[in-house]
């Protein structure tokens, strides 16, 4: 059993699949906490079909690198800020995904449409590249022999150095070691983007990390003001001393 993380958060269930509160991503010496999970799903001739659940976790170094910026905000004003997730997505601390399958997909359904979407952001911010479409491919690649029965899994962790692990589970299950490794920053960058940025593909996924976030930063600078108001009286001691 893997150690508790230091922010206290509680699991969430979406649909049938649930979400521990902490996990230790496939090759990471650290325990991630989870940010906020949600269904990703389509309208399709007036019916909404739930394809997948997302759960999005954070490594604990998340925490401070937010909280000068964004402890004080509301839930709602986390939720509409495309600055504040773009600090998630581009901060330096990992991240980890999760997504669980509740409609069976093959891996090349899964990578066509996840690729679109990667392609779909850089055009828009104007950075597609010879770089961008080799990382494509070997996103592609990784996935091409694969298929996922509803409960399986696909693990990404977003690493430092700006790399994309890929890793696979068939019961939610986290194996010790990823599939694949892309280097690539921009890819790394933009399959998070697609999950929580300003055309995510999980709104509810958005929402619940924003609300589960803002709990978290107003813990953060609660416990701040604690310590600061315990240094006061004992600096001014000092200095009368």
């Amino acid at each position: 059993m893997t150690p508790p993380p230091s922010a206290a958060v509680s699991e969430v269930q979406i649909e049938s699949v649930k979400f521990p509160p902490s996990v230790k991503p496939p090759g990471s010496a650290s325990t991630f906490f989870l940010g906020g999970a949600g269904v990703r799903g389509l309208e399709i001739q007036g019916k909404f079909i739930k394809f997948t659940a997302i759960g999005v976790y954070l490594e604990d170094a998340a925490l401070p690198s937010l909280v000068a910026k964004w402890s004080g905000k509301s839930a709602e004003e986390l939720a509409d800020s495309v600055e504040f997730f773009r600090d998630i997505v581009t901060g330096l601390f990992e991240k980890f995904s999760r997504v669980t399958m509740l409609l069976p997909l093959t891996g090349a359904q899964y990578a066509e449409k996840a690729t679109k979407d990667c392609i779909k952001f850089w055009q828009s911010i104007g950075t597609y590249t010879d770089a961008e479409a080799t990382a494509v491919e070997k996103f592609r690649e990784a996935f091409k022999d694969k298929s996922f029965p509803p409960g399986a899994s696909i693990l990404f962790t977003q690493l430092p150095n700006g790399s994309l692990a890929i890793a696979f589970s068939e019961d939610g299950s986290i194996p010790e070691a990823s599939n694949t490794v892309i280097e690539s920053k921009q890819l790394s960058e933009a399959i998070l983007e697609s999950m929580l940025g300003k055309h995510s593909i999980s709104p509810q996924a958005k929402m619940s990390l924003a609300s589960r976030i803002h709990e978290l930063l107003e813990d953060c600078q609660k416990k701040a003001d604690e310590v600061d108001k315990n240094v006061a009286p004992n600096a001014a001691e000092f200095s009368m001393a």
